[in-house]
């Protein structure tokens, strides 16, 4: 018989922990003595966005948006401390403004199961993930998109071939106190069937991550861009990824296999004085591999472009006032694209600063970005996608 409960359990406690937020959902308990919990949760991030460059006949003039940048309901569930699960779906609409450009038609709507995972937590230094969830590679990826620094991660740090969730397998644990945490996983990869090119073969993509954490521990399988004063944080971290033959430099002739290789490395620290604030400082440089397959006769679509061979890298940082709930933000990001809209060699500098003003921590936040996208090839125009432009983002954030 499943119940509701307004006393929370022991397990429910858990459940509320592994949820991550200042307060949680409906709760409730089952099992004989309550030794299991679900919990639902909320997360919405509404958004108004003006840009400066995009619509109109020449693709000059500026666009505005209203729309949801995130918008999903999640399911927790725990029974006991070994097994716990996790889902959580989401429903877009309207995604038209993209990192780089406006889309040339309405993008429609999508829902789609975001996460859907079971957790074995055999012991600190040993627990398995199975389903799909995050994959083991960016730091600025496995953040939580609801507690990040600036007003979201990176518009560039996607790994080729997969969104910024996979499919499969994944080990990890924390030893030495908790100061050093491994990851290790085996997951889908690219798809085993393409409609825009024909694969060299279908294999799994394995990752590697491990990091080092010098002061409070950072233990979670995600990670927070701020922790809001309430630690210190020391971090430095690191992971490599491999695929095989993932795609060819000439899918006319299908020769030229290529494998995918991807290394970053980045460090994390946040610091709080008292009286004085809250600093925080983060940094990451990835790198992406396709074999340099874009200088092939028909190189695979998915080799170019936005989350095609690239590398780069990203600084921010933040302060937070030690009285008054509004954190200051700040980011740049240096990027070489290896054909980005046609253009070889395409490197894009990014600015960006802000402020979040917390009325009830996390869970709701105002946020304010300005950023500036500056291409550093091509005539500088809309029709061949090198226009720099800024963008003013206003987002409402609500986890309920």
């Amino acid at each position: 018989m499943i119940k509701a409960r307004y006393s929370i359990p022991a397990c429910a406690v858990g459940l509320v922990m592994l949820a991550g937020t200042a307060f949680a959902g409906p709760q409730m308990t089952f099992g004989p003595n309550d030794e299991g919990a679900l919990q639902i949760d909320y997360k919405g991030q509404l958004q108004m966005t003006a840009r400066d460059a995009g619509s109109g006949p020449g693709g000059d003039d500026k666009t505005m948006n209203f729309g949801f940048r995130r918008n999903r309901l999640a399911l927790m569930g725990k029974y006991g401390d070994l097994l716990s699960v996790y889902l959580q779906t989401e429903y877009l609409e309207h995604q038209d403004i993209q990192p780089v450009g406006v889309s040339q038609s309405d993008s429609g709507d999508q829902f789609q199961m975001l996460d859907a995972v079971v957790r074995f937590n055999i012991a600190s230094a040993f627990q398995v993930y199975a389903g799909k969830f995050k994959y083991n590679f960016s730091r600025e990826n496995l953040e939580a998109c609801e507690m990040p620094l600036t007003l979201d991660r990176s518009l560039f740090i996607r790994a080729p071939f997969v969104t910024t969730r996979d499919t499969g397998v994944a080990v990890w644990g924390n030893l030495f106190s908790d100061m050093f945490q491994y990851r290790v996983d085996a997951m889908e990869g690219r798809s085993a069937t393409s409609a825009a090119a024909i694969q060299p073969q279908s294999s799994f993509r394995y990752s590697a991550r491990a990091h080092v954490t010098l002061l409070d521990p950072e233990k979670e399988y995600g990670y927070k861009g701020t922790y809001l004063g309430e630690k210190k944080v020391l971090t430095v971290g690191g992971a490599y990824q491999y695929e095989p033959k993932v795609a060819y430099a000439d899918t006319a002739t299908n020769n030229g296999a290529k494998d995918y290789k991807g290394w970053t490395v980045d460090g994390y620290l946040e610091y709080p004085w008292q009286g004085i604030g809250t600093f925080t400082l983060s940094s990451a440089y990835e790198l992406i591999d396709l074999g340099d397959a874009y200088l092939g006769a028909n190189p695979d679509p998915g080799t170019i472009g936005l989350n095609g061979q690239k590398n780069g890298y990203y600084v921010k940082a933040g302060y937070l006032l030690p009285k008054l709930p509004l954190q200051f933000f700040g980011r740049y990001e240096k990027w070489s694209f290896a054909n980005l809209n046609g253009i070889l060699n395409q490197r894009i500098d990014w600015y960006g600063g802000g402020i979040n003003y917390y009325l009830r921590g996390q869970n709701l936040k105002l946020t304010f970005e300005v950023s500036e996208t500056d291409f550093d090839k091509g005539t500088h125009s809309p029709t061949d996608g090198t226009k720099d432009y800024m963008s003013f983002v206003t987002q409402l954030q609500v986890i309920f």
